[in-house]
Parts: C-alpha cells; sequence; structure tokens
C-alpha cells in the first residue's frame, strides 16, 4: 500500500494504463515538468468512447501538473495507419480532413482546459498537417528515411500482420506511416519541449520509431508509455470504424444511448472502465467493485461508470437527465419526460407504429394492445394478464375495478405519440401512432 497521495505513475498503473514503457518513464513522469501528448486520428468528425482512454490520461497528465497536447493527424490522416487494420484505409479528401478535425477540435474543447490561466499546464491542440504537409518529400527522406532500416519497418507488428497475408499486403503509403509519427514526436519535441508520447498498445511500433529518431538526431533521451487497448467483450477494438461504435457527438449518440451503454457493460469489464474511464477515487472504485462482487444484480458500478462517463463527456446535467430517463423505463417517471428525452428512451426499446386512428372513440383493447407487441401470444393469455394486474400502461397498472384497464386511450400518449405497456416488471414494449 503507498503511503499519502500516490504519485502519478503509480496512480496510472493502478489503473492499468500502463502497458509498455521505455525506460525512465515512470521516473521521469514522477520527477519534473513533462508536455507529453497523445495522437487522434481524424477518420470521421468525431471521437469515440475508444479514445477515451487517450483523453482522460491528458487530463490526469494536467491534473498533475504537466502539459498534455492532443495532436489531430491532419497530416497522417491523408496517409492512414495501417495498425489494426486488415486492408488498406480508404484515403480520405483534404477537405473530408479539415472537416474531421474541426469536430474533433471542438469535442476536445471542452474535456481538456486550452485557458490560458493553466499556465504552464495550458492544453494545445495541435494539427500535424501544419509540419508534415509542407515538408519536402527529398528533405522527408534524407533526413528522416535514413535513420531507419527497411528490415527495422518490416519487423514492425502493424506492418508485419499485412506482409503476411499476400491477399491484402501494404501499399508504400501506409508503410511510411510510422516515419511521419516519429516525425511528429521529432517536431513536438524541438518546437513543444515534448517529452513524452502516449497511446494505445497497437501504437507500440511507432512511438518507439520516435525515440529513436529523437535520440539518433538529437541526442537525447525521450519517454512513451501505451495502455491496452479498449475492446469489446469479443476482444474487437472499439474504433470509430467498427460496427458499434459509441460517438462523443451527442448528435451521433446521445447521452441517454451512452448512458445506457455502460450500464449495460458486462461485469467482467467494468472495474478495467471504471479505473481506466472515470475520475473515481480509488477507495470509492474498490468500493464499488466489492458491491459488485457481492450483489451484481444491482449493477451499482455500471451506474457510477455510465454516470461519471456522461458527466465528463457532456456535463452533470445531461448525466442527470440520461439517468432519470433510465429510471423513468421502469416508473410513473415516465409520464414527465420531455419530448427529447422519451424520444432516446425508445430509441433502442422494442416497439410497433401503429395507426393513431385506432385511438379513436373509446380507445384500443388493452389486450389487443398486449398481442400486437408480442407480450401476449394470445387475447386469453392477454386478458389474464390484465385480470391478476400484470398489465400496465405508462407503468401504470391497469385491472381490477378500473373501467379503462381493457383500454389504451389518446390521453395516454407521451409526448402526443408513445405509449409504454407492459406485462409483468420486466418485459415492456413501446406503441409509436401516427
Amino acid at each position: 500500500m503507498v503511503l499519502g497521495m500516490p504519485t502519478l505513475s503509480e496512480d496510472l498503473s493502478w489503473r492499468g494504463l500502463i502497458e509498455q514503457e521505455s525506460p525512465g518513464a515512470r521516473r521521469a513522469l514522477d520527477a519534473e515538468r513533462h508536455a507529453g501528448y497523445v495522437g487522434f486520428d481524424p477518420t470521421a468528425p468525431s471521437l469515440h468512447i475508444g479514445n477515451l482512454l487517450g483523453i482522460t490520461t491528458l487530463r490526469r497528465l494536467q491534473d498533475a501538473g504537466h502539459q498534455p497536447i492532443a495532436l489531430a493527424g491532419g497530416g497522417t490522416g491523408l496517409i492512414g495507419d495501417p495498425g489494426g487494420k486488415a486492408t488498406e484505409r480508404p484515403l480520405l479528401s483534404s477537405q473530408q480532413l479539415a472537416e474531421n478535425v474541426a469536430g474533433i477540435r471542438a469535442q476536445l474543447s471542452g474535456l481538456l482546459d486550452f485557458s490560458p490561466d493553466r499556465g504552464e499546464s495550458q492544453a494545445l491542440l495541435l494539427d500535424n498537417s501544419e509540419w508534415l504537409v509542407p515538408f519536402p518529400l527529398v528533405d522527408f527522406l534524407r533526413d528522416v528515411g535514413k535513420h531507419f532500416t527497411v528490415n527495422q519497418m518490416i519487423a514492425k507488428e502493424s506492418v508485419s500482420a499485412r506482409i503476411g497475408r499476400p491477399d491484402q499486403g501494404i501499399s508504400f503509403t501506409e508503410f511510411s506511416y510510422m516515419l511521419l509519427q516519429a516525425t511528429d514526436y521529432l517536431h513536438l519535441f524541438d518546437h513543444r519541449g515534448c517529452r513524452l508520447q502516449m497511446g494505445g498498445s497497437d501504437q507500440w511500433g511507432n512511438i518507439t520509431m520516435g525515440l529513436d529518431l529523437i535520440r539518433k538526431v538529437r541526442g537525447a533521451e525521450a519517454h512513451a508509455f501505451t495502455w491496452p487497448l479498449l475492446v469489446r467483450s469479443d476482444g474487437v477494438k472499439m474504433g470509430k470504424s467498427e460496427a458499434g461504435a459509441v460517438w462523443l457527438d451527442r448528435a451521433r449518440t446521445s447521452p441517454f444511448a451512452m448512458y445506457q451503454w455502460f450500464v449495460r457493460v458486462p461485469d467482467a469489464d467494468v472495474g478495467t472502465m471504471l479505473r481506466g474511464l472515470t475520475f473515481l477515487a480509488r477507495d470509492e472504485i474498490e468500493e464499488l467493485e466489492q458491491s459488485l462482487k457481492a450483489r451484481p444484480e444491482r449493477r451499482d458500478a455500471q451506474q457510477a461508470l455510465a454516470r461519471a462517463v456522461c458527466s465528463f463527456v457532456h456535463g452533470d446535467e445531461d448525466a442527470l437527465r440520461a439517468e432519470r430517463a433510465a429510471r423513468a423505463i421502469y416508473t410513473e417517471e415516465i409520464a414527465a419526460l420531455d419530448a427529447a428525452l422519451l424520444a432516446d428512451l425508445v430509441a433502442d426499446a422494442p416497439s410497433s407504429r401503429l395507426a393513431r386512428s385506432l385511438l379513436d372513440g373509446d380507445g384500443l383493447d388493452l389486450g389487443e394492445a398486449l398481442v400486437v407487441s408480442g407480450l401476449c401470444a394470445s387475447r386469453s393469455e392477454a386478458r389474464r394478464a390484465i385480470e391478476q394486474g400484470g398489465a400496465y400502461v405508462n407503468n401504470v397498472r391497469r385491472g381490477g375495478s378500473n373501467d379503462r384497464a381493457a383500454l389504451v386511450a389518446r390521453d395516454d400518449l407521451l409526448a402526443d405519440r408513445y405509449v409504454l405497456i407492459r406485462r409483468g416488471r420486466r418485459d415492456y414494449h413501446v406503441l409509436i401512432f401516427s
């Protein structure tokens, strides 16, 4: 047990954020102030939860008094990183990349402190197109390329994996990517005093090229470390180009959808995410991990994870709204949700679209609605559910002596279009009337 406050390297290690490291990296983190950088690949106009480990690590650096540098790959994005990809990436136009970098810039401005009031720990957002695009080809080959052998480059995992597949191979364009990334580190070393590069473990080969280049051309020592990749339960990297990505842009993934994604994180993964993606204290995380073992059905750890990540990305108010909506799907609070939250709530719920005219007159027979929704297999089964008090409309029980027990009426509409019907406590279905 570490006495007193843990050092930055101790905290990062406990959170599982140091997997590979250069000699002296931990000592340097704790002994002196650094500028450290993480690169972000602008292949889309939004970052995603796979980028959050990089963002939260930069924030931890800043909170410890270091200067965080977020590097948008406007230049390297023109080439494409072969790491983790079985096929060649499609080349994006300069205009597409500029738009993507602008989107990333807007997102990062809310997650790191770029205020001059931070002094030496003020965050910087840079775009490597500023120095890579104007770099003359012959100068690049002489000043950078001559310091590395083809044998050395072929040995890198990101390249060897592709060369080992003759049906795919690797173009000279993507083969050169690691030299561009090494050039980034040298440029930041020279112009920003940057002595630390961080990234996912799949970037280790590229990162070490930068360390070698600085050592060879400047005779100086620089540092680096990587963290394990954030992966889905099936082992697939959580990336912006992978199916099922959860985006930081609320227009692509709403705060409620993000909250729900984290609430559903498997028990086996929640501890890792609490440590890496949140700023909760060590004792609080360990208490949540113990609660998860003792009472997994309560999902306290998942709820704390969802609340913390949504609060960091979207702010406290949106996190509370998302939490309220998630709770409302099982309570009468659903009637108080606004139209936007209701739309988010039903977006991934089982639903059916029905004609609004079915609500004319006395309304729609609830038994019929239970059958149409699939909650009951037959009218007789639906009738028994209603008589036994197991049918709900907008989470209010319908049955017994209630004259409206068997009806879904116009005044049941939420946001003038939705009705939530339920059989029992767990099985629900949304009827959308139009």
